[in-house]
């Protein structure tokens, strides 16, 4: 039995190994870590991110526009997310896609609410520009960060039986929500440039005027001004803020460790891995918190994920 089980962790890594090398390194982190699945459950995350992916693009391309969304526009986004919440709140059979959709829902056994979460958040988006303090932005990012992360840790920890899936043995949440926090935070950080092209600021209100800015001044650094002390400031703030829930991520993903089957296991060390890799190139004395500059090469991503199974498959051993 010994000998069995430790071949089939040698099969899980050299499909991790295999995979390293196909077209995939250009791709957004989760879709890289979710890959080390099968196929049944990587097309199960597939399908639950589309269904949100489209309602946040749908958001992000309306606020876009410089001139803004109208009342009346706004009116008609919000009646759109709450139709399509409602939808699958009550398993309706639009479409195919809708089909599919609910299908995974209740093979998987996922729960609603994180569509229930989403979508309040997207309606915060379409009503509000910004967060005017911090606290705003953490309940915002319960359905904007949290909530699509807990689909995919529930995904890491559903168990096949007979052919049917039965729900993890531990709080989805309690690892989903320090997990989230901290990518997310590390993607506004990293997403600084591009955020400010598109008229989106993730950055608390109360905390720009803590450090003497304004949303011009942001727009100003974005496209190249000198960074000035209180944007480092700001940014050291939220670094800080994202050290806070790295420390909280990897001590969530070290407690559940022995309830996930091995490739479960090293998709959330891969998510948490490439993006220290991010937070490791943040230089808040001395960086200009470029796209360019937070952005790691193809190079770099591979070798971190090389290492990243490297030391995975050691302590399997």
């Amino acid at each position: 039995m010994l000998i069995q089980k430790k071949a089939q962790n040698a099969n899980h890594f050299d499909f991790a190994r295999k995979l390293i090398f196909q077209q995939v390194l250009p791709n957004p982190i989760m879709d890289i870590a979710a890959r080390f699945w099968e196929d049944e459950r990587y097309e199960a995350a597939k399908i639950c991110y589309q269904s949100m992916r489209v309602v946040d693009d749908l958001v992000d391309d309306s606020k876009a526009d410089r001139h803004g969304i109208s009342e009346i526009e706004k009116q008609k986004l919000t009646a759109t997310i709450n139709d399509w919440v409602e939808t699958i709140n009550n398993a309706t059979l639009r479409d195919s896609v809708q089909k599919q959709l609910v299908e995974t829902i209740k093979r998987f056994q996922i729960p609603l609410w994180p569509w229930q979460k989403f979508s309040k958040s997207m309606i915060y988006d379409v009503h509000h520009d910004g967060f005017r303090t911090f606290p705003i932005f953490l309940r915002y990012a319960e359905g904007a960060a949290v909530a699509p992360a807990s689909i995919f840790v529930h995904l890491c920890g559903v168990v096949k039986e007979n052919g049917r899936y039965r729900p993890s043995q531990f709080d989805i949440k309690k690892v989903a929500r320090p997990a989230a926090l901290f990518c997310y935070l590390v993607h506004i950080i990293r997403d600084f440039q591009i955020d400010q092209n598109n008229n989106l600021n993730y950055f608390a209100n109360s905390l720009m005027t803590e450090n003497g800015l304004n949303s011009l001044m942001l727009k100003e650094i974005a496209g190249g001004s000198e960074v000035n002390s209180g944007f480092r400031r700001l940014i050291k703030k939220y670094y800080t803020f994202a050290e806070y829930y790295r420390r909280k991520t990897r001590r969530a993903i070290d407690k559940i460790s022995d309830c996930l089957e091995p490739r479960y296991k090293l998709s959330l060390e891969i998510v948490y891995s490439l993006y220290l890799l991010i937070f490791e190139r943040i230089n808040v004395l001395n960086g200009r918190f470029t796209t360019a500059e937070l952005t790691p090469s193809l190079e770099e991503v591979k070798n971190r994920l090389n290492m990243t199974i490297s030391s995975f498959e050691s302590t399997k051993r």
